[in-house]
C-alpha cells in the first residue's frame, strides 16, 4: 500500500475517533480526495476490523467509543500549524479560553524534539499576522463557559443585555441554542422572552449572566445549517434574492479571488470588470458589504437592492454636504 494512503487511513482513524462528526463530504474536503476514495478507505478500515459505524440520523461516521488509536508523534508541519495558531493567530481573534489553549500548546511544545522546536521557532520569527478589527469581550472566558453550560444542559440563561448603546441593560430570559463567531464577534443564537423567533445576541453586549435551574425543551426545529441557510452573513430573512453585481477592473481581481458565499458565480468582461452573482436569503446584511466598495461596484439586480443602496448613498451625500464649510 502506498505510503500516502497509509498516512491518510491513519488520519481517517484519528478524525473518526475524535469528538467531531464527519460526513463523507467532510472527509473528502479534509483529505482533498473524492468521495469514492473516502469510501475505499472506509472499506479498508472495515476489513482491518476497525469498529466504526454509520449513524443514519446524523449521516456521519464515528468510531466506537471503546476503541482508541495511540496518538503518534506530531510531524514538523503539524507542530508548526499548532504553534502558529497558539502564538500568532490567537492574538487576532477574540478567542475564548485563550490562556488554557496557550498552556496546552506549551505542554506539547516542551515535549517535542530540539530539531522540530528550533525549526518552528525560526519559522515563527518570519511570520507576521496583521491586526484585524475585532469586537473585544471583557469577560469572554466566563461568559463562554456559562453559555456552553446552558446550551448543553438546556438551562435558561438570565442575561442583562444591552440592546443598544443608548439604552440601559435589559433583563432577558434566553434559551441558548448555539454559539457562532461571525463578523469579528461572538454571538449566541437562541429564543428569548422578548423574541419568539431565533435571534442572535452579541456576547460582548451581555453585561451579566446567570445560568438558572429552569430547563427548556429541546427545539427540534432548530438546525444550525438550516438556520444560517443562504444568509449572506448570519441569519436568513425568509426570502431568496438573485444578486447580480458588476465590479470595476480596479477591484474585480480582489473580489473574485475570495469565496464570499457558497452560491457565488464569477465571470469576467473584456474590459477586466467582473460580474459576480449570488443567491442570498435577505438583503440587510449584503447591502453593507456592497457599500464597502463605494463607486467601484454597480448593482445590476435586484431592483429593490438598487433602491436600498441609492437611498443610503443619497443620505450619505446629504449628511456630508451639511458638514462642508459655507
Amino acid at each position: 500500500m502506498p505510503t500516502d494512503r497509509i498516512q491518510r487511513i491513519i488520519q481517517t482513524i484519528t478524525a473518526l475517533q475524535s469528538a467531531q462528526n464527519y460526513h463523507t463530504e467532510d472527509l473528502a474536503r479534509l483529505f482533498k480526495t473524492s468521495r469514492r476514495t473516502v469510501y475505499r478507505d472506509l472499506n479498508t478500515l472495515q476489513r482491518a476490523g476497525i469498529p466504526f459505524h454509520y449513524d443514519p440520523q446524523s449521516c456521519c461516521y464515528t468510531i466506537d467509543k471503546g476503541f482508541s488509536l495511540p496518538v503518534s508523534d506530531l510531524s514538523t508541519m503539524e507542530t508548526l500549524g499548532l504553534l502558529l495558531l497558539a502564538h500568532k493567530m490567537s492574538n487576532h481573534i477574540d478567542l475564548p479560553l485563550k490562556k488554557s489553549t496557550l498552556w496546552a500548546v506549551l505542554k506539547i511544545e516542551n515535549n517535542i524534539s530540539s530539531k522540530v522546536k528550533n525549526f518552528c521557532s525560526s519559522a515563527l520569527k518570519n511570520i507576521t499576522i496583521k491586526n484585524a478589527p475585532q469586537t473585544r469581550t471583557g469577560s469572554l472566558d466566563k461568559l463562554f463557559v456559562q453559555l456552553i453550560e446552558a446550551i448543553l444542559k438546556k438551562r435558561i440563561a438570565r442575561i442583562s443585555y444591552q440592546l443598544s448603546h443608548r439604552q440601559k441593560p435589559t433583563a432577558i430570559d434566553l434559551r441558548p441554542y448555539h454559539l457562532l463567531y461571525n463578523e469579528h464577534r461572538w454571538n449566541v443564537l437562541g429564543k428569548s422572552d422578548i423574541y419568539d423567533s431565533v435571534r442572535a445576541f452579541r456576547v460582548n453586549r451581555i453585561k451579566d449572566l446567570y445560568v438558572s435551574d429552569k430547563c427548556f425543551a429541546e427545539d427540534k426545529e432548530f438546525d444550525i445549517k438550516e438556520c444560517l441557510g443562504r444568509a449572506w452573513s448570519m441569519l436568513p430573512e425568509g426570502k431568496l434574492y438573485h444578486i447580480k453585481l458588476k465590479f470595476s477592473p480596479k477591484v474585480a481581481p480582489d473580489v473574485a479571488e475570495v469565496q464570499w458565499h457558497s452560491t457565488q458565480k464569477v465571470s469576467f468582461e473584456e474590459d477586466g470588470s467582473a460580474i459576480v452573482e449570488f443567491r442570498v436569503d435577505g438583503l440587510s446584511e449584503i447591502k453593507w458589504w456592497i457599500l464597502r466598495y463605494g463607486d467601484q461596484v454597480q448593482v445590476l439586480a435586484p431592483m429593490i437592492l438598487q433602491q436600498k443602496i441609492l437611498e443610503i448613498a443619497r443620505n450619505m451625500t446629504k449628511l456630508n454636504k451639511q458638514l462642508q464649510p459655507v
